[in-house]
């Protein structure tokens, strides 16, 4: 069931749970995510990394789009981390629900002026935005930021962009880290409670791939209603071909490809069960009529 992005975050952001954003490269991504959301019976997110996007183009959005559309629960479809004004352009005209307008690597200004810019191109074709204000650390597609370069986002800073921005959600860096963890995570919850003080639309933590359940039970609590996940789910992908692959002398392609689905498939389970949008399914169908689609 297609469902718009925003639609996914409100539903969540009034009940009081977490919606799985996970990143996807390919058949068996997608149909990982849409297996376990089935099973699980609750929504999930398709998202395309720019850098899957440049590989798959716009028959991947498709590929995406259709397979949401003939789920049996609600599943959105976004473009992840894209400071493209062009692939932005590209994804909408495509079909994409949302899109993450990542101005963040800009000063603040910049970033409002872009973000306002693409909010007001997606709005125009009914699709949703993601901003992100302040600059998420560590390593995901080859996009590499140190952590000097990081900056925790500023709860005044950010009520004043969502409010001249006017987007449908907000990233924040509370000490959440792409990629791999080095040592335990540290996350400021005080300083996400006064960023959820200080704005009304769904929070967002990207860097979920590591963070213990305390810390993700937290987060909701404090407001957080969509995790990205990504490092996990290549890493069971990439376990198979370098584990399990070597010992398969007689395997088939399509052995192959139900092998990485289902390894995937666990791991977006386990999350799914973990973010507490599990059996949520049936709170889409009961707000259709109080929750507008974008």
């Amino acid at each position: 069931m297609l469902t718009s992005t925003s639609k996914l975050l409100q539903v969540a952001q009034r009940n009081t749970y977490a919606v799985g954003a996970f990143n996807i490269y390919n058949l068996e991504g997608i149909k990982a995510v849409i297996n376990a959301a089935e099973a699980e019976n609750g929504p999930a997110m398709l998202q395309v990394h720019p850098s899957s996007l440049g590989y798959g183009g716009s028959p991947l959005i498709a590929l995406c789009l259709a397979a949401a559309s003939s789920a049996a629960v609600p599943v959105a479809v976004q473009l992840d981390h894209c400071s493209d004004a062009d692939e932005i352009r590209s994804a909408l005209d495509a079909g994409i629900q949302s899109v993450l307008a990542d101005g963040s690597h800009s000063p603040i200004a910049e970033n409002l002026a872009f973000t306002t810019e693409m909010t007001t191109l997606a709005h125009s074709q009914n699709a949703g935005v993601e901003a992100e204000v302040g600059r998420i650390s560590g390593t995901e597609d080859g996009l590499a930021v140190a952590e000097k370069e990081a900056k925790m986002t500023d709860p005044d800073q950010a009520r004043d962009f969502v409010k001249q921005a006017q987007v449908d959600a907000l990233a924040v860096t509370i000490g959440n880290v792409h990629g791999k963890y080095q040592g335990e995570p540290k996350l400021d919850f005080d300083r996400l409670s006064s960023i959820r003080k200080a704005v009304d639309i769904p929070l967002v933590l990207h860097g979920a791939s590591g963070l213990p359940a305390q810390m993700i039970q937290q987060s909701i609590q404090l407001g957080v209603c969509k995790f990205n996940v990504n490092t996990e789910l290549r890493q069971a992908y990439l376990d198979f071909w370098r584990t399990d692959f070597p010992s398969r002398t007689k395997a088939d392609v399509l052995d192959c490809m139900e092998a990485t689905t289902e390894a995937m498939q666990a791991v977006v389970a386990e999350k799914l069960r973990l973010f507490g949008s599990t059996g949520k399914a049936s709170l889409y169908e009961a707000s259709a009529e109080t929750v507008p689609t974008t």
